[in-house]
């Protein structure tokens, strides 16, 4: 799934391109797309139609737009394969084209493209001092939020009792990291995916969030971590950080820091990828 950096390249995008627009007509052409609206396709068409587009904002890995009077939000649910592109509308629709918003000014219009059907859009109520759309209220900040504090999500981390990495994937605690930049910050830290978070002592914690937040600084210099054709900004253009990666889908290729060989290992349905040399497994605790 994107993570963060490809995240704030969409946002950017839309924010060139939407903010101010108003919408005219809005069609759906997979139900899958709709699914998180309770009133499927119908509510959809209604909540948006008509509505001014505001601030496009973005919390962790997601991804809004206020509408109006901000009382309400699109919220963007990409999924594995979903596509925010702004198109002219004289251009050929994609194959997997599910969503169409236009604009009373017949300038380009905003398309949602998606090939496997895991993403969708949602329009929602907001809540709280934050304006949050209801299902991201509960995400915590990330590491490039102005707002963000380090020094909570330490002891937030150390709080876990679980494996670093794992803790570093949790939304609630830090949000906008995902398998691949949490694997190229815990290597840039020197700390392995498994270290207990009960361990990890607060010096630690600071440089393994600092690295998070450079790694995806120059991810997103880079228009982001594009593997195919699935990954692409607001205009179908990829990014290209995956030639500046250095472990994560490297394995067997020596390490950029030593030259030993990275390691990878299967971890919750996804893969690790480690330096064995520059982050040693910790060691067991006897009982």
């Amino acid at each position: 799934m994107p993570e963060l950096p490809e995240v704030e390249v969409v946002r950017r995008g839309l924010a060139d391109h939407l903010t101010g627009r108003r919408v005219s007509d809005v069609e759906v052409f997979h139900p899958r797309s709709v699914r998180r609206q309770a009133g499927g396709a119908a509510e959809l068409v209604d909540r948006l139609k008509d509505r001014r587009l505001n601030a496009v904002r973005r919390r962790g890995k997601y991804l809004w737009i206020e509408l109006g009077d901000a009382e309400a939000a699109l919220l963007a649910h990409l999924g594995m394969s979903g596509q925010m592109l702004v198109q002219p509308a004289e251009r050929p629709d994609e194959v997997h084209l599910r969503i169409r918003v236009r604009f009373d000014d017949d300038g380009p219009e905003l398309r949602f493209v998606d090939q496997r059907t895991f993403g969708g859009l949602t329009v929602t109520d907001v809540t709280g001092p934050e304006d949050l759309p209801v299902p991201v209220a509960h995400i915590g900040r990330d590491p490039m939020d102005p707002a963000f504090d380090a020094e909570a999500a330490v002891g937030g981390l150390r709080r876990r009792r679980t494996g670093l990495k794992r803790a570093l994937l949790d939304q609630t605690l830090v949000s906008g990291i995902g398998n691949i930049y949490a694997d190229e910050s815990l290597w840039r830290a020197k700390l392995h995916y498994e270290r207990p978070t009960a361990t990890l002592t607060r010096p630690e914690g600071r440089r393994v969030l600092t690295a998070a937040r450079e790694v995806m600084d120059e991810a997103l210099a880079a228009g982001g971590t594009s593997f195919d054709a699935l990954y692409v900004d607001v205009h179908g253009d990829s990014g290209y950080f995956d030639r500046a990666l250095a472990v994560y889908g490297q394995a067997d290729r020596p390490c950029p820091r030593c030259g030993t060989p990275v390691a990878r290992a299967p971890f919750m349905n996804r893969s690790s990828y480690w330096c064995p040399t520059c982050q040693p497994r910790p060691r067991r605790r006897h009982p």
